[in-house]
């Protein structure tokens, strides 16, 4: 989409160079967004599908709310234990906070589908699929108010997916202590996806790379390093691991061991940061790689799941 735009700005076709969006830019922005797949088609309904099969398990599917935008179209549903045990481990999944990144609701899937089996009766489980729903229908990075939800979870948060997941998770009053929460990084991201980041906030367009495999994000309060390693060692057996670039860098972070790097999770306002556990990782796959499948990205989640559940197991 970059482009020579009518207000001279050469890099998105919205907006002024050194301009901050207003409701006009917002709304310019929102009107070009197109529904390109179905939520209740690929998602719903394969979670309804499985309903049965998660209640015998001890699990429940839950909806706890619904966007605004069509609250019938986009009802957000979560699978949850039936009844938490205080002696067992609590573990939160969260897929499709970024809705265009399909793996990551994929992913929380099929770990429901093909894994939950092997957990349910050894922790505490919360699987919210997909946080962000109309962000997967339009193959979006932001929510139709173009505020970016993995940069939202703060009190009174502007976006409502991450006002809702948030109150999913104060619901459960005994915590957690482990957050996988399942993202892509994308052609997109350099395509789409940072060049209206810069418009929307007035700055320059400084472009990057993309790294070319899976990478964890840790928290650079909390690194936890032999939890990181352990999930990178478990996707490792599935797909590759995204090397450092010549600076030692992944997305202009530095890698603090094989496939990981930190970010500060809660001062950027970041999923991973919302339940403020021990144990908690973001998952980064390359769905464009010419070296992984869609359903290889698929798995890689899962991997990163299960490994990380399994490292926290072994502890207790």
């Amino acid at each position: 989409m970059i482009e020579k735009s009518m207000s001279g700005l050469t890099f998105y076709p919205i907006g002024t160079t050194g301009e901050k969006w207003g409701d006009a830019e917002k709304a310019a922005w929102f009107a070009s967004t197109q529904i390109k797949r179905s939520y209740q088609d690929n998602v719903v309904a394969p979670l309804k599908a499985m309903e049965s099969q998660l209640a015998a398990l001890g699990l429940s599917v839950v909806q706890y709310g619904a966007l605004s935008i069509d609250p019938a179209r986009y009802p957000l549903f979560a699978v949850k234990s039936a009844s938490f045990d205080p002696k067992k481990i609590t573990v939160l999944v969260t897929g499709g906070v970024h809705g265009y990144e399909t793996s990551g609701v994929h992913g929380a899937l099929a770990f429901l589908a093909n894994n939950a089996a092997h957990y349910a009766e050894r922790v505490n489980l919360v699987v919210a699929v997909c946080v962000s729903p109309w962000g997967y229908e339009t193959i979006n990075r932001w929510n139709p108010k173009a505020i970016d939800p993995n940069r939202s979870f703060y009190a009174n948060s502007p976006a409502e997916e991450s006002a809702a997941l948030m109150a999913l998770v104060a619901s459960v009053p005994q915590g957690f202590d482990v957050h996988v929460d399942l993202h892509e990084t994308t052609d997109s991201d350099e395509d789409e996806f940072r060049p209206a980041l810069a418009a929307r906030d007035g700055k320059d367009f400084i472009p990057g790379t993309i790294p070319d495999g899976f990478y964890a994000v840790g928290d650079t309060e909390n690194p936890q390093d032999a939890f990181q390693k352990a999930i990178i060692d478990g996707v490792s057996k599935v797909t590759h691991i995204a090397p450092a670039d010549d600076k030692g860098e992944i997305i202009g972070s530095t890698v603090v061991q094989h496939g990981v790097i930190n970010y500060p999770l809660k001062a950027l306002g970041l999923c991973s940061s919302v339940t403020g556990c021990i144990y908690n990782t973001t998952t980064e796959v390359y769905p464009d790689s010419p070296s992984a499948t869609p359903a290889e990205c698929n798995l890689a989640q899962v991997a990163a799941i299960t490994s990380a559940i399994d490292y926290v197991l072994a502890l207790s």
